[in-house]
């Protein structure tokens, strides 16, 4: 059975109490919000802005985004038969799975999970394995079985902010050769790292995509949640059988965001890098307010998640994240939506709301734990 996402179904809560008049500070919300000038199509081609675009993106785009994954992990990327444009870089990682699965094949997904994996996984007709948050990356080899087909990765990840290093992307590397697996690495928050720290994408160290699927997002980078645009890089197999999925689902991505992506994307990352280094710095002074506070998290520098642990409080994190919203209009996502292993956690974003709202926040969630004690 697929289960509705938990975070989504807590933010349209979130969205129908404001709605309604309550404040409620959203610490829940998988986004950053930047400062983005109102986009102007001025100059975009009026006789192609408003029709269907290549189903593998739009050229100049695709170009764009291959230089730019070229500058970023020193792999080359052929912007004509390996990089597809898509609606989001959630459609990305479900068409790498409806293509790569058969009926019953095994996808490991090590726990914290971004909530969406597992069922994708079952939307794809495959059986996901998942590990607990306190396996390491060499521990998943005990997982695998004769129907595993693949490993999915998040890096930077979500909700710990955990960066994998080179030493662990070199183990996954060679758990998928050695039994011949797929691993579909979710690299959405990369630009989310903390200043003069560096980023390990998993093309780096499999730079002919013999095995390495790479499903990344505009629409997170730029702060742009709501324009869904993501994107996926394979090897030119792999990729003729997922532009099939894309041409019979949504055919191309938007085509007028897409034009306003290329022509604009250099001044828009320029813009949106200062932010992103402000949201990180951000997310670890949380992290340090909490750790002062007696709330261990998760480790992790990156993205601009926290996983708190709910430390020695009595409730669980559906109830806990019920009753910090109740009585204190604190939204968090519980840490079940995470995994079965994560009840003992919530997770806390700090990109959609002030810092001084961020800080009231946390000091509520830090007060329930020591309340409920």
């Amino acid at each position: 059975m697929v289960s509705e996402a938990s975070s989504i179904r807590l933010n349209n809560r979130i969205y129908e109490m404001r709605a309604a008049g309550t404040d409620v500070i959203t610490l829940s919300l998988g986004e950053a919000f930047f400062d983005l000038p109102t986009p102007s199509f001025e100059g975009a081609p009026a006789d192609e802005i408003h029709h269907y675009s290549h189903s593998r993106g739009l050229p100049l785009l695709r170009e764009k985004l291959a230089r730019y994954h070229q500058a970023g992990s020193g792999v080359s990327v052929d912007p004509e038969r390996e990089i597809l444009v898509t609606a989001g870089s959630k459609a990305a990682i479900f068409m790498s799975l409806t293509a790569l699965l058969e009926p019953g094949d095994e996808v490991v997904i090590p726990e914290p999970l971004w909530v969406s994996y597992p069922d994708q996984v079952r939307l794809a007709r495959g059986i996901p394995v998942m590990t607990p948050w306190f396996e390491s990356v060499e521990e998943l080899d005990s997982y695998i079985t004769p129907r595993t087909k693949a490993i999915i990765v998040n890096n930077p990840h979500n909700p710990s902010g955990r960066r994998l290093t080179a030493e662990e992307l070199s183990a996954l590397h060679e758990m998928a050769d050695r039994h011949g697996l797929f691993i579909i690495a979710d690299e959405a928050y990369h630009e989310f790292v903390p200043d003069g720290a560096s980023f390990v994408s998993a093309l780096a160290q499999d730079p002919l995509k013999r095995h390495t699927i790479v499903c990344n997002s505009m629409s997170k980078n730029y702060g742009i949640s709501g324009w869904r645009i993501g994107y996926l890089i394979a090897n030119e197999y792999l990729m003729d059988q997922i532009i099939k999925l894309q041409q019979h689902l949504v055919t191309c991505a938007p085509t007028i965001l897409s034009y306003y992506l290329a022509q604009n994307f250099e001044s828009i990352l320029a813009r949106t890098r200062p932010q992103i280094q402000e949201v990180v710095r951000r997310r670890n002074r949380m992290a340090a307010l909490l750790a002062d506070r007696g709330v261990a998290c998760l480790p992790g520098d990156a993205s601009f998640y926290l996983f708190a642990a709910l430390g020695d409080s009595r409730l669980g994190s559906e109830e806990f994240a019920e009753r910090l919203l109740l009585r204190h209009h604190v939204a968090v996502v519980p840490g079940t939506g995470y995994g079965a292993s994560c009840d003992r956690f919530v997770r806390i974003s700090v990109g959609a709301e002030p810092e001084d709202r961020v800080i009231r926040g946390v000091s509520a969630l830090a007060s329930l734990i020591e309340e409920t004690q």
